[in-house]
């Protein structure tokens, strides 16, 4: 049985659903990076328009409406090209969903999974929302960046599931060790974007503008309890960030150690997978312990290259999906060791049945 036969209806929607889904992630990025978040004062359109106003009577109209946001077309489209492509994506989602419901007795179709991300994608657009109209309440904006990196995590479960490349479930006395330091591995990788998140919405990342050290301290002047105080009031505008120096560099010292302990636990998850593959031979394990090495590399360098470069947009935004990709590849890590999809011969069993 090849591939292609194996592959399950809906698996190109969801492909492309799941590459959808890292616009989305990139172009949050590129409207939070460049100060858009409020390009638009209103949800779902922008000033009042579907589109941004941009004629003189269009843009003296939404100024009357709000005359505290004056126009900025550069922002505002920003914003609702964001916002359009999300759309996409939920409208894919709903299509998804709707497939899977009227295959729902096709062996090896997922249906809870679809449904599942449906409802999260309407929760993020709650969110983004509540991003607007709560002036990027920080709790918000890293709650609306967290469930965009769930949702393009799941959809590409999804495809993988859909994929119909069903793997041997691995056996042997490293296969226990393996998988707890796998499960470990995402629950890090997790953490650490949600501290990238808090970073971004509370405009620490230039907090240490130097390296190795900060401000030139190892451990400068920090104020853990502001910088982590999740009961910031709701009313204020966030854009630009409320917290003091300290409090921010509190934030951003805590990414840099999150890294550190990221680097170390995954370098330690790859030395173990590969000496696993080398006595299995186990050429799966192996490509899957490389890809998340290279991926881990390259979110360090962008890392790194941020602070180095004073935060210029093409880095920090390669960062940002960097760090959804890292993510993607410690998912499929665990989707393999887990043992991924059904036997192809129990699918012939059911299939037979």
């Amino acid at each position: 049985m090849n591939n292609t036969k194996m592959r399950k209806k809906g698996f190109y929607l969801a492909l492309i659903a799941t590459i959808f889904a890292s616009m989305v992630v990139g172009m949050g990025a590129y409207t939070r990076l460049v100060h858009a978040g409020l390009g638009c004062p209103d949800w779902p359109g922008c000033y009042g328009f579907l589109t941004v106003p941009d004629s003189a009577v269009e843009i003296a109209q939404a100024e009357s409406l709000f005359p505290n946001a004056p126009v900025e077309v550069d922002k505002g489209w920003a914003e609702m090209i964001h916002r359009y492509i999300a759309g996409g994506l939920m409208l894919m989602v709903l299509a998804i969903v709707i497939r899977a419901v009227r295959h729902r007795h096709e062996p090896g179709q997922p249906i809870k999974l679809p449904i599942f991300i449906l409802l999260l994608i309407t929760l993020q657009a709650a969110f983004g929302m509540w991003t607007v109209t709560l002036k990027l309440w920080p709790q918000v904006v890293t709650a609306h960046l967290l469930g965009g990196f769930t949702t393009f995590s799941l959809l590409f479960l999804l495809t993988l599931r859909l994929s119909g490349r069903h793997q041997k479930k691995l056996t042997g006395e490293h296969l226990r060790l393996l998988q707890g330091i796998a499960v470990l591995s995402l629950l890090a990788v997790v953490g650490q974007i949600t501290l990238g998140g808090w970073v971004s919405s509370n405009y620490a990342a230039l907090a240490c503008p130097d390296l190795p050290m900060c401000q030139g301290q190892w451990l400068p002047p920090m104020n853990f309890s502001e910088g982590f105080h999740v009961g910031q009031d709701i009313g204020p505008n966030y854009l630009g960030g409320q917290l003091h120096a300290e409090a921010r560099t509190a934030i951003h010292f805590a990414h840099r150690v999150g890294a550190v302990l990221i680097t170390v636990l995954l370098t330690i998850n790859v030395f173990i997978a590969l000496r696993a593959s080398s006595r299995s031979g186990d050429v799966m394990l192996r490509r899957l312990a490389l890809l998340i090495l290279m991926m881990l590399v390259i979110q360090i360098a962008l890392g790194l290259s941020n602070i180095i470069w004073n935060l210029p947009l093409n880095v920090a935004v390669a960062h940002n999906l960097g760090g959804a990709l890292l993510l993607l590849s410690v998912v499929a890590y665990n989707y393999y060791l887990f043992g991924g999809a059904s036997a192809p011969e129990a699918l012939d069993q059911d299939q037979g049945g």
